[in-house]
């Protein structure tokens, strides 16, 4: 009776979905989450937990979260001019983008593959997606995607820089091209900007469809669950209206008021990932059985040559898991993806168990 009652009231296209799924690492070196693998040093520990011990849990959160935004569009140098609203990670942010401007028939676009929020959410808010393929280097194949924006008058296009999950970028001549041709916003979603050195923040208000989009993930702070949509107060204005009250919580607002205080500590680890990402992918360059794509996050793709290494990717992905490294294999590991693994700039203890677990996989 109760299978009964939620077919008949679920949506069926939710009822075809499957749950996101995020892999238990157990006890496991955890590379597959793009996450910062540092913690803060013990004394700014400290004055953190003092900090957070004044929070008035018992009263609810600035509904705007307006001291948190004023910092946090000092750290990302959002012009001025440029509007921002703050969202419960990028994924809420994307939700509201994709609400606001769901109608029937509307469209939402993104090169593929990409980060995979954009084609659940539009189907969430019953919005067709339309992905348009990358090319066989993981570039934006400007033939498809001009014929896409002018088939298709998407009703928005995201595009990661870097993307994710490849770690490229994207040129930027090709990127103001799609902005100029799309009929509707463009968003850049820049969660990586901190491993890049590029960035469109700067061009918001050159184009009045443009909006750029960023998390403090990728910084550190991904327990927070924290991102920022900055733009022309016309399209934010609008996006505010959706957004739920109290939505950055007590907890959230002051440890990331916090943390952004001290941001030098923060640049001080990216710095470090950055560097260890090189480290990282000269030395895979070096194995044998391996392409190494270049990357501009702190994640590296690479692909098995299944004939070379006499093995396939998913014997290397069990492999490592059985010598306790966890690194990403993808749902769809077909297409321009086939035969490709993800790996986490970690610490370097982790890096070199990770090197060594790579090599004994594919010998």
């Amino acid at each position: 009776m109760t299978d009964e009652r939620v077919k008949r009231w679920i949506r069926e296209e939710i009822r075809q979905l499957s749950a996101y799924h995020v892999a238990d690492p157990g006890n496991m070196i955890k590379l597959d989450a793009m996450e910062n693998p540092y913690t803060w040093p013990q004394e700014m520990q400290q004055l953190w937990l003092t900090q957070i011990s004044k929070a008035a849990i018992n009263r609810y959160p600035d509904p705007a979260a307006y001291k948190l935004r004023q910092r946090l569009e000092t750290v990302m140098q959002v012009p001025q001019g440029m509007s921002s609203i703050l969202g419960n990670g990028s994924d809420e942010l994307i939700q509201i983008i994709c609400m606001a401007l769901s109608s029937p028939g509307r469209v939402v676009m993104a090169p593929e593959p990409t980060f995979v929020m954009y084609r659940m959410i539009a189907r969430f808010t019953r919005m067709e997606y339309q992905p348009v393929p990358l090319d066989d280097h993981f570039e934006l194949d400007m033939p498809a995607m001009r014929k896409a924006i002018a088939e298709h008058q998407p009703a928005v296009i995201f595009l990661a820089y870097p993307n994710n999950p490849t770690g490229n970028l994207f040129a930027e001549a090709d990127i103001q091209t799609i902005i100029e041709l799309a009929p509707g916003l463009v968003v850049l979603d820049e969660a990586y900007h901190a491993f890049a050195g590029k960035t469109f923040m700067f061009r918001l208000g050159d184009y009045d469809n443009l909006l750029v989009m960023r998390t403090v993930s990728k910084m550190g702070l991904a327990g927070l669950r924290l991102g920022i949509l900055s733009g022309p107060r016309a399209w934010i204005n609008e996006f505010d209206k959706i957004r739920l009250p109290y939505n950055i919580n007590v907890l959230t607002q002051c440890s990331a008021e916090f943390a952004l205080s001290r941001d030098d500590v923060l640049k001080q680890q990216t710095e470090r990932i950055c560097r260890d990402r090189e480290n990282l992918k000269s030395a895979m360059k070096k194995v044998d059985g391996i392409k190494v794509y270049p990357s501009a996050a702190n994640v590296i793709l690479f692909k098995v040559d299944e004939k070379l290494a006499n093995t396939s990717s998913a014997e290397v992905f069990e492999s490592l898991k059985q010598q306790g490294v966890l690194i990403k294999r993808f749902a769809d590991n077909s297409g321009v993806l086939a035969s490709c693994l993800r790996v986490t700039v970690g610490k370097e203890e982790e890096n070199q168990s990770f090197l060594r677990a790579l090599s004994k996989a594919l010998n």
